[in-house]
């Protein structure tokens, strides 16, 4: 057994860092030497224990005498070595290590500094200022790698989040009040993230980060350290920490310096402030615009990008001159396209409230598909839709009944409450349409449909007489979940599964007091005829229901009530007695082995009546009260009769034992009632057939599931699959077209509601009884009927979907156009729920799949990994991104939602934590762009709100560079008639266009793919690190220039980057673009009206690939670096110094010739000259490499001050010296190779090797400066 050995102290963060370290090896792959976990203890090894003197905590022991390691880095490592970076490979694992190192060098003493003044040991206001920015410092790195991560390295949580988070608890704890944390929101957003992740709120709870409420000098407890169990210092260490006190005096003394300065008298020149960095301003557009004319984008373009200005009026021009509609430019839908059809329709959402982030995300991904194959000249159509969500509105409609009128659905009456709801409708059902325009949805709103509406109702009247005369919907009495709260049966996917650790309390409507769950109580049962009075215990965690137990059972292997058989046990309240059956299903192993069966109330225990031929006798109504049962638990209430069982049990001696039981409880996500399985009389479809039809069609590659993952879980419910229930007890949806027949006629006797013989369906009463009377062979004056209350599940109407919005069963041209549609795309939470249903009624119904692929995007979670649930107050509505909206916007949207009170204060705390600035405005088009950059396949997202204003800022760059081009290409400009290249172009002309063509491949290659982000990852490139940080910097030299022809060239080449990049972008962005590319001039006079129906860029159209000139230009790049990073390193901000390339052969010199232009303008250069070979460069030259062939030498004579320079450099070789030394003792030690790990020892290879770099480069530059003295 391993042992871990840490410190008990609260804030001993080294030893915190490893035991979360090993909470995530366990729930993964586990430590690195493939053992079990490791124990864990308290307190240091014992000297016995450990042949040198004793380790730092925490150490890990790997077995009695076995392997050592210690220190939190290693032991962290080897106990969780997936955290090195999982995908990604050693480039990830780099990057992870990279981080781990910063924040053992960097962090951890920053922290440690800013925490220790805080809480006592050192108590100087000036030690703790100093000290505070050490700490700023050090986070400023973490800031801006975070400002478009979620994490430090990957999409989530590595060693390099544990190592910094860990050493950053004490200052979030004691020293980052909330001011500090609102100026570090980036690293704030990123603490709070990993603190809530399973694994670390396992160690450390619930982390309570400085309130700044009292002295921090106050605070309780004792001062921590490192760690509390840490031996006495060395004179070694008390050398080098009084060596570490003088530097810092020495720096307060110049920072008291600065100060004394800055308060010098007025007449000395004061340096100006810097300004602050100015927010995106808002601005809007207040032409006068009728609804559906084209916006006057004439006038100058505003100063910077703003998203109210720029969406403003674009989409009811697209809309009323019918881009959308899959008739525009064409005579009718069917005639003839060499393009071919793309058809998809929409999931339709519920039409009783707003959309969410998960909504947006799903309208994003469809309507770039969509724009994407409309630009490409398909004859394209997106059909809307919204679905009436049968228990979801009837539920907002009683609730706002009760509120308004004080009345119930029964008291007004069916018919009456049915006129309440399509008023309810009419006045909100519109919103979700609203949002949907607003998030730029190119849907065909001619086509909307309504699942209530009566094209689509007397489709699913159809569906159900078909299906219902051919035997695949039967009526049958089966269990069902029952919400008695809404008094219905409901869907698998209306059930939540809430899990218990053990003895809980929860909330039940209808019930004052809560109700206890998560226990597991056992009783006996004595067995008949026993003279020794023999008993069977069992347990259950539902008690209540023993009042439906009709047998007991026991596996027929079980060796302890083989003398049972043929025995019965007596029931303590009824005059009943109980079999007892012998079962495989029996758990020989749980509890006592042997299990009480209520085949009414129980799923397993059903089958198991089924199988011996027991009756099921239920002991519930539809409201929860108990039925068939004698006093005095008769009427009561299921919990209140679970009292009142336990306290019966207990008094006739039958009570044996109730403990902690982890367990899962079924809650209806409507009502929030405890689901029960009851029997009801109900109509089920039989899927059988159905689905191994829609099987069958996956593995024949008929219809393809992207991601490919997807199609194991496909298969594995197609063949699993249960008949599926489709009756609701409610009023609002498609009334069930079934009619219960009774015949006046002695020679036909009465039937049961079970009884499929008295049921007939037809799609009227007339019909009905027709067929009623033909089948039982009276007139039809004998014949009363009877239509059944219920409707039918959501999901039936919803499963015809695809073909019932066409105008099936009628033969249309849409239908014969566009069924089978193209593609399905939606969430992969309902492949089943949706997707496989309206496959399997697809080739049922039509003879024909639906469609024939299916994308499933991943799920939207927060942040944080959470679930969106209002309850946490992380449901964010797409246009509170899209407009901004302010904290107390978020907490007033609250007391408008159906949250009960309880749950409003902890979705304000919620939104208090997530969004303590409120949301700022990001804007449609970044929205949409940051949602599809996210959407990797087959991976949830967590998706944070200030990686989409990383998106707004893009847009605004998008903006400058629009603004930049068109002063560039001037008023006279006119684009020729093609884009092909004119034969003058420059080199970066070549090159610009050749990564203009490498765009569009990739993004036409990833759209086919349904490789979002590989396709927003191009055009990100291009624009932003191609087109604007390259090509239009070296562009304004030529444009300034007196080379007409070149300038022209340039121009030329600029306007096809705009042209092309735009309508790339388009289909994320459709906004900014089309307001971008209506100030374009045209290359024909009869171009497309809009950017949306103008033809997408290909390959046949940019084919303008230079290998060639990439290489060139890629020289120039790699130089500029190297400039940048000497510049960067010398703090050279504003000189430009001189620079001399050194290279290997003439062909490198020749090509380093033809680019020193661009180094000169890219790299803000003085003289570039490329040095003959073999001649040296001047005296006081700096040296970075550019490539194997190229080297940069940067002149730094008169630049830098040497002296200076050379001590900070002769102070940083002594430390990696001895950080060298200290790596190579370790590894020289005895016994090292063979019992460190191998990843330790791989570690501190790379470690090893990146001081020995470290070394050389100082030594070089160390070199450097003594010539310069």
């Amino acid at each position: 057994m391993s042992i871990l050995y840490v410190s008990p102290h609260p804030d001993a963060f080294p030893s915190l860092r490893a035991l979360i370290a090993a909470r995530y090896g366990e729930a993964g792959e586990g430590p690195g030497w493939g053992g079990a976990p490791p124990r864990v203890c308290l307190q240091p090894p014992p000297t016995s224990r450990t042949p040198f003197p004793p380790p730092r905590l925490p150490a890990l022991e790997q077995g009695p005498g076995g392997l050592w390691v210690w220190g939190a880095t290693a032991v962290a490592q080897l106990l969780w070595p997936a955290g090195l970076g999982g995908p990604g490979g050693s480039r990830a694992a780099a990057l992870v290590q990279q981080w781990v190192s910063y924040a053992d060098t960097e962090l951890i003493p920053a922290a440690c500094g800013a925490t220790l003044p805080a809480l006592g040991p050192r108590n100087s206001a000036q030690d703790s200022q100093a000290a505070l920015g050490a700490l700023g410092r050090a986070l400023s790195p973490l800031e801006e790698r975070l400002r478009l991560h979620t994490y430090l390295a990957g999409e989530a949580p590595t060693l390099a989040d544990l190592a910094a988070v860990t050493a950053l608890l004490l200052p979030f704890r004691y020293v980052l009040d909330p001011s500090a944390r609102w100026i570090w929101g980036n690293v704030t957003r990123w603490f709070i993230t990993c603190v809530h992740q399973p694994e670390f709120r396992a160690v450390l709870g619930e982390v309570a980060l400085c309130s700044g409420a009292k002295p921090l000098s106050q605070q309780p407890g004792p001062a921590p350290g490192p760690e509390a169990t840490a031996p006495p210092k060395t004179a070694a260490q008390l050398k080098k920490e009084a060596k570490k006190r003088e530097k810092l005096e020495k720096f307060q003394q110049k920072q008291r310096t600065q100060q004394q300065q800055q308060q010098a008298p007025s007449g000395e020149k004061a340096k100006p402030e810097k300004k602050e960095k100015r927010d995106l301003g808002i601005l809007t557009y207040d032409i006068p615009t009728p609804p559906g004319e084209k916006k006057d984008v004439s006038g100058t373009m505003p100063d910077s990008y703003s998203p109210r200005y720029v969406e403003a009026a674009w989409y009811p021009w697209w809309e009323q001159q019918g881009f959308f509609k899959p008739e525009y430019g064409r005579s009718s839908v069917s005639a003839p396209n060499p393009h071919g059809v793309f058809m998809m329709c929409i999931p339709p959402p519920n039409v009783t409230g707003s959309l969410h982030l998960g909504h947006a995300l799903t309208n994003a991904i469809q309507d770039s598909l969509t724009r994407w194959h409309r630009m490409r000249g398909e004859t394209t159509l997106w059909n809307p839709g919204c679905d009436h969500a049968g228990i979801a509105t009837q539920v907002v409609v009683e609730k706002k009944l009760w509120r308004e009128q004080g009345l119930s659905r029964h008291q007004l009456g069916r018919e009456a409450f049915l006129r309440e709801v399509w008023k309810w409708k009419e006045e909100k059902g519109d919103r979700i349409y609203h949002q949907l325009k607003k998030l730029g949805s190119s849907l065909d709103w001619d086509r909307a449909c309504f699942t209530m509406d009566p094209k689509l109702s007397t489709a699913v009247t159809e569906a159900f007489v078909r299906l219902h005369e051919e035997g695949v919907i039967y009526r049958s009495t089966r269990l069902v979940n029952w919400s008695c709260t809404l008094n219905s049966a409901i869907s698998d996917i209306e059930v939540d599964k809430k899990e218990l650790p053990g003895r809980t309390l929860l909330s039940v409507p209808g019930y004052k007091e809560k109700v206890e769950f998560g226990v597991l109580v056992s009783f006996a049962y004595k067995i008949q005829g026993s003279e020794s009075d023999e008993e069977v215990v069992v347990a259950t965690t539902r008690i209540e229901t023993m009042l439906g137990d009709v047998a007991i059972a026991v596996h027929p292997k079980d060796p302890r009530y083989q003398h049972l058989k043929g025995k019965h046990a007596v029931h303590p309240f009824l005059p009943r007695s109980l079999p007892i059956v012998f079962d495989d299903f029996v758990d020989m192993e749980f509890g006592t082995g042997a299990v009480k069966i209520t085949p009414a109330h129980d799923q397993n225990d059903y089958e198991v009546g089924q199988r011996h031929g027991l009756e099921a006798i239920s002991i519930m109504d539809a409201r929860g009260a108990l039925v068939n049962v004698p006093p005095p638990f008769l009427g009561l209430p299921r919990f209140e009769a679970r009292k009142a069982v336990l306290a019966a049990l207990k008094e006739q001696g039958l009570f044996r034992d109730v403990k902690d039981n982890p367990m899962v409880v079924p809650l209806c996500n409507r009502s929030k009632d405890v689901v029960e399985p009851l029997l009801r009389p109900q109509w089920y479809v039989r899927c059988g057939e159905m689905a191994r039809a829609a099987s069958a069609a996956v593995r024949r590659g008929d219809l393809r599931i992207v991601p490919e993952a997807h199609e194991r879980t496909w298969h594995a419910w197609m063949d699993n699959i249960r008949d599926w229930c489709i009756s609701r007890q409610l009023w609002w949806g498609h009334r069930i077209p079934a009619y219960f027949v009774t015949v006046s006629d002695p020679a036909v006797p009465p039937g049961e509601d079970s009884d499929e013989q008295y049921w007939v369906s037809a799609a009227s009463e007339a019909e009905a009884r027709g067929k009623a009377a033909q089948k039982f062979g009276v007139a039809p004056d004998k014949i009363s009927l009877q239509q059944d209350e219920d409707v039918l599940d959501t999901w039936f109407s919803s499963g015809i979907f695809p073909f019932s919005i066409l105008g099936w069963p009628s033969q249309s041209e849409d239908l014969s156009v566009f069924y089978p549609g193209t593609l399905l795309e939606t969430g992969h939470d309902i492949l089943f729920f949706w997707v496989a249903r309206m496959v399997m009624l697809g080739l049922k119904l039509t003879g024909r799949l639906p469609f024939y692929e299916v994308y499933l995007h991943a799920i939207v979670r927060d942040a944080h990994g959470r679930k969106m649930s209002k309850s946490l107050g992380n449901v964010i509505d797409p246009l509170d991104v899209i407009h901004g909206v302010s904290l107390q916007g978020l907490h007033d949207q609250l007391l408008h939602s159906n949250l009960d009170p309880s749950e409003v204060e902890k979705a304000r705390e919620g939104q208090k934590a997530d969004f303590p600035a409120g949301i700022p405005e990001c804007g449609t088009d970044a929205l949409r762009f940051g949602l599809c950059a996210y959407t990797s396949q087959g991976r949830d997202i967590n998706l944070d709100v200030n990686r989409i204003l990383g998106y707004r800022h893009f847009c605004n760059k998008l903006w400058n560079a629009a603004r930049f081009a068109l002063r560039g290409l001037g008023n006279a400009f006119v684009p020729l008639p093609s884009s092909q290249p004119g034969g003058h172009e420059s080199l970066v002309d070549r090159w610009i266009r050749s990564r203009l063509s490498e765009a569009v491949r990739l993004s036409n290659q990833g759209f086919q793919a349904y490789d979002f982000p590989a396709v927003t990852s191009a055009q990100y490139s291009f624009w932003l690190y191609e087109l604007c940080d390259v090509y239009l910097e070296c562009l304004k030299p030529v444009l300034n220039g007196a080379d007409e022809v070149a300038a022209e060239c340039s121009r030329q080449t600029l306007y096809t980057c705009l042209d092309v990049g735009l309508r790339l972008l388009s289909p994320f962005m459709p906004f900014v673009t089309e307001e971008l590319y209506q100030r374009l001039p045209r290359r024909a006079p009869h171009t497309p009206p809009s950017l949306c129906v103008t033809p997408y860029p290909d390959s046949s159209e940019c084919s303008w690939k230079d290998p060639e000139a990439e290489a060139a230009l890629e020289l120039a790049l790699s130089i500029t670096r190297a400039v940048r990073s000497l510049r960067a390193d010398y703090n050279l901000t504003r000189a430009r110094p001189d620079c001399f390339l050194e290279v290997a052969d003439e062909a490198t010199g020749a090509q380093a010739s033809a680019v020193s232009p661009y180094v000169h303008t890219l790299a803000s250069a003085g003289v570039v000259a490329v040095l003959a070979l073999g001649a040296s460069a001047p005296l006081g030259c700096a040296v970075a490499l550019a490539s194997e062939r190229c080297s940069v030498h940067l002149h730094l004579q008169g630049l830098v001050d040497p002296a200076r320079e050379l001590s900070k450099l002769q102070a940083k070789r002594g430390e990696a010296q001895r950080q060298a030394r200290r790596l190579q003792e370790r590894q020289a030690a005895p016994g090292y190779s063979a019992k460190v790990p191998q990843e330790v020892q791989e570690a501190d290879t790379a470690k090893l090797q990146q001081t020995e770099a470290e070394l050389r480069k100082v030594g070089e530059a160390i070199a450097l400066f003594e010539k310069m003295l």
